[in-house]
């Protein structure tokens, strides 16, 4: 590998890349001085005049991420060194950066990790086929269909990181449904870094997007440029790379040797060593030139708090000369080129973007929905503060936000690309994708703060109305919030689009007249007012009053559940606002998470929560794929439509007490369920049939002791066909495919209860005399039911007396068997009784009567 790069990167080549990074960075950053002045001019302006802002109904967390990692886990991944597919544990953090780890185990202890891939400018693939088709088309080659890959995935299930001018990255897993949840994280964090900037710099983040913007129209570049993400270093690279990497490519491709896969590969791992050195380059020389703007900001601030007045005046002297100028072919240019595509351009962004938030409604709904029905069967804080926990980060969930994304994913722009200078729909797609994370993460904010405010002197069926009407308030925040992030985002949408168009129709006949107007501006004010801003204002405002206006008119038609600008939301919550903007801690506040306390303070607490783990269902991974790290909890990944049901295994079951099911009504019955019944109390008869003493089963469960006592009024001991002493083995006929009735399953269920008897008192062993005096047997008086072939109980039956048991002397001793017979026989009854009437006899044995069989013997 080294020697493919020293070879066709020698030292002059190098000097070559240092010199042209050299000439874009020094040229880049003439605009950015000029820029970073007039950024400052319009901060202070907007300081001192103010500007109004609508007033949005959520609040917005300040820092949802605070204490968080997005994601961990484990898959495969192909080394280019060793040129084989390793396992390795990857984590992503609050930051979006994938962490490479050798394994779990190393993560945990804190070693240093073995690589950082920033996902600024990739693109996550999960297919091989359109990857060499990328890569083909980077080399200007077209590869034979029969010719194989230079990588070779060993499952069907690769993920591909790819970058224009950096390394590529090469994963792969062992099932779709693992590489979908991947992909959907991959893509999470390409997203977030391809953001841009942050808008907290009210002044370096806009003077430097506005240098940018206007150095690649001096180079004939306008419209859109999808190579705009990462931080202002990337950015730079980016940049320079959009002219070096072609150039280099023609210089240094047609001297590679080899076979195809082999010059693909080699010229990889130039074109990385390239962008390497460009962006350390790059890196370098911005943060000088951000420090010297830095230096010079408070002489310009004092300057222009001194001067503001008599800057705005001459700016709007100079801006009406030029308007004179530009305006009649501005607008000539608005009607016959733009006004006729507003509405189209506008109904192709509407539809995918609506359908995303919309989306976001109904995956909110459901989410608060589930939370109202868990607190009503639960209605304890304790509970409530779980659920709450987990809905907390749903937004930053990748797999259960992936359904909204993918509808913005339906946006095509095909008919604008060329018309206007539109490269692909990417830089649309990803801002709405970003606007509904915020949404819905200030719409989860928003009902953890009423939530949390309405807890104090609230239980029961009080919680439960107060969460509702949370939820309530909540989603009509949402619906108005949405609203006008929406209209916004069409404004601005349509604004990126046409105005690039129009600046490259108007420059070549308005630029050569425009620096005569720098005569108008005096030296002192010439850092802060520049005629090249003010022509752009002016084709802007003259744009924006029809992108506006037809935005209304989608709002007034109610297209796409757009609310109309007249339309104010009266604020409900005056107090709102005064709320925290900090994530509310439910597991330590509602004792969520297990530790001791001390001091008034929970500790052992969870250092990390994982907003996406991946797990799959009954498919444990020989090299630890998706598995969650320890002491972490995670929002579960797919909405199943019901809530997941903890059961707690701290104390040891009874099996006879799960007999007591409870059953919808009308609902049917199978076979096996009835089997399902009458099996653990077989099973428990056999298992203690040691403890069995005196017609009593005793069954210890932790301290408590419980009585099975037998009913001999329920089943015969003796039928009257049979020789004296022969038992009757118990029949219970039903086919596979009839189905008992609920009421039959009801009273099974009665009878095993009056079977089973509590004594609150002491252990009654071998001798234990009852409150009476008696020791407690079994009457041998009771009448024999009747019995036909068929092995279902006779409705003459049906008005036999039950006889009430009579207490005999301890001369007679039940055995096991016959427990287990009266057991067995008394649910038969029941189920015979209720059967009989939608039931056919028949002449198999069914698998209960087998089962039953195979007991007894």
């Amino acid at each position: 590998m080294g020697d493919v790069i020293s070879t066709n990167l020698d030292e002059g080549k190098r000097e070559m890349i240092t010199a042209r990074t050299s000439a874009v960075m020094a040229e880049f950053g003439r605009f950015y001085e000029q820029q970073y002045a007039l950024a400052l001019f319009n901060s202070v302006r907007y300081e001192i005049e103010g500007g109004g802002n609508t007033q949005t109904q959520l609040l917005h967390r300040k820092d949802p991420l605070k204490n968080k990692s997005i994601f961990s886990g484990s898959l495969f991944q192909y080394l280019e060194e060793s040129k084989k597919w390793r396992s390795r544990f990857l984590y992503v953090g609050d930051s979006y950066n994938i962490s490479l780890f050798e394994s779990k185990a190393a993560h945990d202890r804190g070693l240093h990790s073995k690589g950082l891939i920033n996902c600024a400018g990739y693109r996550a693939l999960t297919s091989m086929e359109e990857y060499l088709g990328l890569l083909n088309n980077s080399l200007n080659t077209k590869a034979k269909a029969a010719s194989a890959p230079f990588l070779k995935c060993p499952t069907q299930f690769p993920i591909i990181l790819w970058h224009p001018y950096a390394r590529h990255h090469y994963f792969c897993v062992m099932t779709e449904k693992e590489q979908k949840k991947w992909h959907a994280v991959f893509q999470d964090c390409v997203r977030h870094s391809n953001n841009g900037l942050s808008e907290e710099c009210k002044v370096a983040t806009p003077a430097f997007t506005d240098a940018l913007r206007l150095y690649r129209q001096a180079k004939g570049h306008y419209g859109t440029w999808d190579m705009m993400c990462g931080n202002q270093a990337q950015i730079l690279a980016n940049l320079v790379m959009e002219t070096l990497h072609p150039e280099l490519k023609n210089l240094i491709v047609p001297r590679l040797k080899g076979k195809l896969q082999q010059r693909q590969r080699d010229w990889m791992l130039i074109s990385d060593a390239v962008y390497k050195q460009v962006l350390s380059q790059t890196k370098t020389q911005h943060e000088a030139l951000a420090q010297v703007c830095e230096v010079e900001r408070p002489r310009l601030d004092s300057a222009l708090r001194t001067d503001m007045d008599q800057i705005i005046t001459s700016k709007e002297h100079v801006a009406g000369k030029i308007r004179a100028l530009v305006l009649p072919r501005v607008e000539q240019l608005v009607r016959s080129k733009v006004q006729p595509y507003i509405h189209s351009i506008l109904e192709a962004l509407m539809e995918p973007t609506s359908r995303g938030f919309s989306e976001v409604r109904d995956i909110l709904f459901r989410e608060l929905v589930e939370v109202s029905k868990n607190t009503m069967n639960e209605s304890s804080k304790e509970k409530l503060g779980e659920h709450m926990d987990k809905i907390s980060m749903l937004a930053f969930h990748p797999v259960k936000m992936q359904s909204c994304y993918e509808k913005m994913e339906a946006l095509n722009l095909e008919g604008l690309q060329q018309r206007c200078d539109v490269s692909s729909p990417s830089v649309f797609i990803q801002r709405a994708q970003i606007l509904m994370r915020q949404q819905m993460d200030n719409a989860v904010h928003t009902f953890e703060q009423l939530v949390h405010q309405s807890l104090d002197g609230h239980s029961g069926e009080d919680l439960c109305k107060t969460i509702q009407r949370c939820q309530d308030r909540v989603l009509k925040k949402y619906d108005y919030d949405s609203s006008t992030v929406r209209k916004k985002f069409f404004r601005e949408a349509l604004l990126q689009i046409i105005i690039p168009y129009m600046l490259k129709q108007l420059s070549p006949s308005c630029s050569p007249d425009l620096p005569k107007f720098k005569e108008l501006i005096f030296e002192d004010f010439s850092r802060f007012i520049l005629v090249e801003n003010i022509f752009e204002e002016l084709v802007l405002q003259s744009v924006s009053k029809d992108i506006m206006m037809a935005v209304k008119e989608a709002a007034v038609q109610r297209r796409h559940n757009l609310y109309r600008d007249s339309m104010v939301l009266t604020n409900s919550d005056p107090n709102l606002h005064l709320l925290g903007e900090d994530t509310i801690d439910w597991a330590g506040q509602f004792a969520g998470v297990k530790g001791e306390k001390q001091g008034g303070e929970v500790t052992n607490r969870k250092r990390k929560q994982i907003v996406s783990m991946i797990h799959l269902d009954g498919m444990p991974l020989p090299y630890e794929s998706c598995l969650e790290v320890p002491g972490v909890d995670g929002i579960p990944e797919e909405n199943e439509g019901q809530a997941e049901q903890v059961v707690e295994t701290e104390k040891p079951v009874n099996p006879i007490q799960q007999v007591h099911i409870e059953k919808e009504p009308g609902s049917p019955d199978s076979v096996n369920e009835i089997r399902d019944l009458i099996n653990p109390v077989l099973e428990v008869v056999e298992k203690d049939s040691s403890q069995l003493t005196n017609g009593t089963l005793a069954l210890e469960e932790g301290d408590e002791v419980k009585h099975i006592t037998t009913i001999t009024e329920m089943v015969p001991r003796e039928s009257p066909n049979k020789v004296d002493g022969e038992l009757d083995t118990p029949k219970i006929g039903l086919e596979e495919e009839q189905c008992a009735s609920p009421s039959a399953i009801e009273s099974a269920i009665q009878q095993i209860e009056i079977a089973i008897q509590e004594d609150p008192g002491e252990h009654l062993s071998e001798g234990a005399i009852d409150s009476d005096g008696e020791f407690p047997q079994t009457s041998t008086n009771s009448s024999p039911l009747h019995h036909d072939d068929s092995g279902f109980q006779s409705p003459a039956n049906e008005n036999v007396e039950e006889v009430e048991p009579q207490p005999i002397t301890g001369d007679e001793v039940v055995d096991t068997e016959q427990v287990m017979l009266t057991l067995v026989e008394g649910v038969k009854t029941s189920i015979d009784l209720d059967t009989k009437a939608s039931c056919d006899a028949s002449e198999e044995k069914s698998e209960v009567e087998t089962t039953a069989e195979k007991c007894l013997l």
